[in-house]
């Protein structure tokens, strides 16, 4: 079986989906590893690392004319997608709760369709196959190398001949894998960090790295299934947005983490909040995205400073600004899914496995993964499946 590794099309994106330490694990199961041209380039691994590691560079047209599975980290545009012969399985980030009708358009093409972000993560053996955590665990580290980078003083307590600076103020809002490794970079830095989610089961995580958790009498259970948060009810929403408020006028630096798939990221940070902050503060909306964002007057992939000189940073696709360690992860990640799907050198898909219910999408010319064939339904399109709020995965 020929697994391939395409170069990311999407604008910015500089990961690739298998990097050239893995390449022996699949050789080692008898698959056959091709790598587009430059499919590395973005993330330091040059076709000669690939080459070494024992996969085959090819060109474009002959990757896709002869692959059996196609790696990738976000899904194919367009004219990737008309390269796609029947037969073939794509396994990578696909979002169809966001893009149902990409999923549509590969069952029509008669591709399988195979999407991390499904994966069932409460079971222990999908731990080394869950891409959704590791580039979660990348984007928390950067959002606070990117808040200290526009933050105009230092995050950490300096005693120096020309004075005194204290340490910031620095609160997560939403400590899933992205906040916990926000507060963690946080205090490595120095600064004084608080922390606050509404599943009760955080407390101990966010104190355990050091930081404190802010309790609100406002939402007393926000636990859902699977680890994550409930979806608020609208009253409890106001309620939270009201007593964080306070919260938040006080610390220097804000990150917010909280995100539904398919749906509106819940407001956090509302204008008021903002509006009360100090001149110099700085916020890095975690959640931000064309459906919306954690804090008022976020802008997906822009930096907004408002008229009280408050710097919103609508932070976009994160873990693709630190590539060499977020595609190795993803590398990882991919691999061990691929790996437990083949079964004497051929991809197996067993619709009765619990992980592959989860991640497969489209398969013999069917989108057989219920929530995004309900999605597709006309009726149906009124939002996400998932009725939770992802904090920072």
């Amino acid at each position: 079986m020929k697994v391939a590794v395409v170069k990311e099309s999407a604008p910015g994106e500089r990961r690739v989906a298998l990097v050239p330490e893995t390449v022996p694990r699949l050789t080692q199961a008898g698959l056959e590893v091709l790598v587009e041209q430059g499919a590395g380039d973005g993330a330091w691994f040059p076709d000669s690392a690939y080459s070494k590691a024992g996969a085959s560079i090819v060109k474009t047209d002959d990757l896709y004319a002869t692959a059996d599975v196609i790696l990738t980290v976000t899904r194919p545009d367009e004219t990737q997608v008309g390269r796609l012969l029947a037969g073939q399985t794509v396994i990578g980030m696909l979002s169809p709760l966001i893009e149902p009708a990409l999923a549509a358009t590969l069952a029509g093409k008669g591709v399988t369709a195979i999407s991390l972000d499904g994966l069932p993560r409460t079971l222990t053996r999908t731990q080394a196959m869950d891409a959704l955590s590791s580039q979660a665990n990348v984007a928390g580290y950067k959002a606070t190398l990117i808040a200290a980078g526009a933050y105009g003083r230092f995050f950490p307590l300096l005693i120096t001949a020309a004075g005194t600076a204290r340490p910031a103020k620095f609160l997560v809002l939403g400590t899933g894998i992205a906040g916990l490794q926000a507060i963690g970079t946080a205090r490595r830095l120095g600064a004084q960090v608080s922390g606050y989610d509404v599943r009760p089961a955080s407390k101990g995580e966010v104190e355990s790295l050091g930081a404190t958790f802010i309790e609100l009498t406002a939402v007393s259970d926000g636990a859902g299934q699977g680890g994550y948060a409930r979806e608020l009810t609208a009253e409890e929403r106001q309620a939270q947005q009201a007593e964080l408020t306070a919260h938040i006028a006080r610390h220097d630096v804000v990150i917010t983490t909280a995100q539904v798939p398919g749906r509106r990221p819940p407001l956090l940070v509302t204008e008021d909040a903002v509006k009360a902050m100090a001149a110099g503060s700085v916020i890095v909306d975690m959640g931000a995205s064309a459906l919306g964002g954690n804090v008022a007057g976020s802008v997906p992939g822009e930096t907004v400073v408002t008229e009280n000189g408050v710097t919103i940073i609508g932070a976009q696709n994160l873990p693709s600004s630190v590539p060499t360690a977020a595609s190795n992860a993803y590398s990882r990640n991919i691999s061990a899914l691929l790996l437990s799907m083949v079964t004497d050198g051929a991809l197996v898909i067993d619709p009765a496995d619990e992980v592959q219910a989860g991640v497969v999408v489209a398969h013999d010319g069917q989108v057989v993964h219920p929530a995004v064939a309900k999605l597709l339904r006309p009726a149906d399109r009124t939002g996400g499946a998932d009725d939770v709020d992802r904090a920072g995965n």
